[in-house]
């Protein structure tokens, strides 16, 4: 760790506790999925069979399934319309399993239906993406430096990237309501099934809430950091 990291105030009082809330939500949703990967359901629906059946309860069409290695690296690529499930959720039949597919499948109906705010972020993305990675060395050094504009300049981009989280969690909400939406209405799960996976994908979108939580409390940390300095 840098040694400015010990002597800067604002680290341990904004960046400390937001990355600890960022560790609790990723213990929660590693142990929500292990809880309810062993609870099967009684209609025996595969995570890629529940995807399936939510792309056609919502009418959309030319979307495959695939599997990919890993854990828990499920998602929806809109460049090639592929679904790509992980070996613990494609074949799997657990409640868990089925939720995780069934909101990747939310996601490809989003961008089926046109839903805002899922184009917004992925027109976003690549230049955020760029934004992101310059930021920090504008900011180093327009700290070290002592030149306000590059300061400034690495702040704009930072807040940029932190903008794309934003506009992320109605999305990855919104494809969870479509998932256990659909999931009910075509009793796919059993209502107490439908708790548990209501329970996985909650405790999924609770990483995406720390996560914009840790890059708030770096921003605000630069932006004091930026006035600090111009008192100065």
């Amino acid at each position: 760790m840098p040694f400015f990291y010990y002597v800067d105030p604002y680290y341990w009082m904004l960046l400390v506790p937001a990355m600890l809330i960022a560790g609790w939500a990723q213990l929660r949703v590693s142990s929500t999925f292990r809880r309810y990967s062993t609870v099967y359901a009684r209609r025996g629906y595969t995570g890629a069979q529940a995807a399936e059946a939510v792309l056609r309860a919502n009418g959309v069409t030319g979307v495959r399934i695939e599997r990919v290695s890993g854990h828990l690296t499920d998602h929806f690529d809109p460049r090639t319309n592929i679904i790509r499930l992980s070996d613990s959720v494609y074949g799997s039949n657990s409640v868990a399993a089925i939720g995780v597919a069934a909101h990747e499948a939310g996601h490809a109906v989003q961008y089926a239906v046109g839903y805002q705010p899922i184009r917004l972020r992925s027109a976003m993305i690549p230049v955020c993406n760029v934004g992101s990675q310059l930021s920090l060395i504008f900011i180093i050094l327009g700290f070290v430096l002592y030149i306000e504009p590059l300061f400034a300049i690495g702040i704009v981009l930072f807040s940029l990237a932190v903008a794309v989280q934003l506009v992320t969690l109605p999305v990855e909400f919104n494809a969870s309501h479509r998932a256990i939406e659909t999931l009910g209405s075509a009793r796919m799960l059993d209502e107490d099934e439908l708790r548990g996976a209501r329970k996985v994908l909650s405790a999924a979108a609770l990483t995406y809430v720390a996560a914009l939580l840790v890059s708030l409390a770096q921003l605000l940390r630069f932006v004091l950091a930026f006035a600090g300095r111009r008192r100065d």
